[in-house]
């Protein structure tokens, strides 16, 4: 009698492997590739390509050039998935199984890559960094041991730092190292940090969220070391320049921090060595004021409310768009040509500040519909995969990212947003991570 093949133990037969179970070298190869990884799609910005001799935000060029190098390592290593899974229909399976979302999003961004094409229209670039490499996020952290995923917190809180100390060395010198810059040329009138995010706003948006992120608890900083980081994002979040950002994060930080205080003082429970610390803290308070004012901190402040830099009025005038375009090309997608010449027109030529409103002018509402609903599934698939605490970093996020084109254009933003979540808020049983 035959016998018949039994299953691996611990493991149902057919099923990949856990990253963890894979022999030891290759899950520590596989750890280092990504936080390489992350490094590369957290700290690159298109000004620092720029640097490096890469035209990446610009027009002329290769087109190789203008695909984010993280995006290429994200499909390495996809690639490399499904080689050492020996039958690659079974991570296939898992990921829309288990990441159907993330899938959805991927598959999106190569439809809008061919709709973009049929249409002659620039910008084939765009739907690959910002919904492709957005949706292979979640599908590669699926699964990863709780080294890994410290390993990329670790370089995540890193870069970050590192952001945040450039944005203000940039702030006191006056000197924008690595700019966004298009075809080369830099936007001069600008003054706003560029630090290691490139573009101010995007800054402002991603250091906003990691703000409120570490408030709602995220990550595995201790008190001392969360709360110094806190500090060093929000005064950061003024070089940056965002002020929606801004507003956004004094609004819900003073909420939830109001709702920590009241919980804590019904608790009727204060350690000591907080109650030091935050009397510690209130003491350096008046000194850290002071040597702000020095420094122009304030005024630059300020500023950032009284100039707006004609944003305002450019909210106004892209609502007056839609009533030149009638409603059958606006369902449908309007004329590119006719929405490049209505944007230099009404003097919008720096772009239409609201990620869906843009998208409806170049894409039409069906499309821009199915991205949205494509977005917002991924959005709540990445936080069914995180432990509590996050909702109220994507509150923010989708609230910041259309304050200006966001992810209508070509970004990695929520690339790096869905990293930030996965990687702060495990899940304790799925990836064996303490909150």
């Amino acid at each position: 009698m035959r016998a018949v093949r039994q299953p691996a133990r611990g493991r149902p037969y057919g099923t990949l492997p856990r990253t963890g179970t894979a022999p030891r070298g290759i899950a520590r190869a596989e750890s280092l590739a990504l936080a390489l990884w992350t490094l590369i799609l957290v700290g690159v910005s298109g000004g620092l390509l720029w640097a490096l001799g890469i035209n990446y935000d610009g027009i002329s060029g290769s087109a190789a050039a203008k695909i984010h190098p993280a995006t290429y390592l994200a499909v390495a290593l996809t690639g490399w998935t499904l080689l050492r899974a020996g039958n690659p229909a079974i991570p296939v399976a898992q990921a829309l199984t288990r990441r159907p979302a993330s899938v959805l999003l991927a598959v999106s961004g190569v439809l809008l890559l061919i709709l973009i094409g049929a249409r002659g229209g620039t910008g084939l670039a765009g739907s690959i960094d910002t919904f492709v490499l957005a949706g292979l996020v979640p599908i590669l952290l699926m699964d990863r041991d709780a080294a890994t995923l410290g390993r990329l917190e670790s370089v995540f809180h890193a870069v970050m730092l590192a952001n945040a100390l450039l944005g203000l060395i940039e702030l006191a010198s006056g000197q924008r190292f690595f700019p966004f810059r298009f075809d080369g040329m830099a936007f001069e009138t600008d003054t706003r940090s560029a630090a290691l995010q490139g573009h101010p706003l995007v800054n402002a948006t991603m250091t906003a969220c990691y703000i409120l992120a570490l408030a709602q608890g995220g990550g595995r900083l201790g008190p001392a070391a969360r709360a110094a980081m806190i500090g060093l994002q929000l005064v950061a979040l003024v070089a940056f320049g965002g002020r929606s950002a801004t507003v956004t994060t004094w609004v819900f930080g003073t909420a939830v921090g109001l709702y920590a205080l009241n919980r804590t003082l019904r608790g009727g429970r204060i350690p000591l060595a907080a109650a030091a610390c935050a009397c510690f803290a209130l003491t350096l308070l008046p000194v850290a004021v002071a040597i702000l004012a020095a420094v122009g901190f304030f005024d630059t402040l300020l500023d950032r409310f009284v100039s707006d830099g004609g944003s305002a009025q450019a909210r106004v005038d892209m609502l007056a768009i839609f009533g030149a375009i009638p409603f059958r090309e606006l369902l449908l997608g309007p004329d590119i040509l006719q929405v490049s010449t209505l944007r230099r027109i009404y003097g919008l030529e720096w772009g239409i500040e609201n990620s869906i409103i843009s998208d409806v002018f170049y894409h039409g509402i069906l499309v821009t519909a199915a991205l949205v609903l494509a977005v917002g599934f991924y959005l709540a698939e990445v936080a069914r995969s995180c432990r509590s605490g996050v909702w109220l970093p994507i509150l923010t996020f989708v609230i910041l990212v259309n304050t200006f084109e966001g992810l209508a254009g070509k970004t990695t933003m929520l690339a790096k947003f869905a990293l930030m979540l996965i990687v702060l808020f495990p899940r304790r049983g799925a990836a064996g991570m303490r909150p």
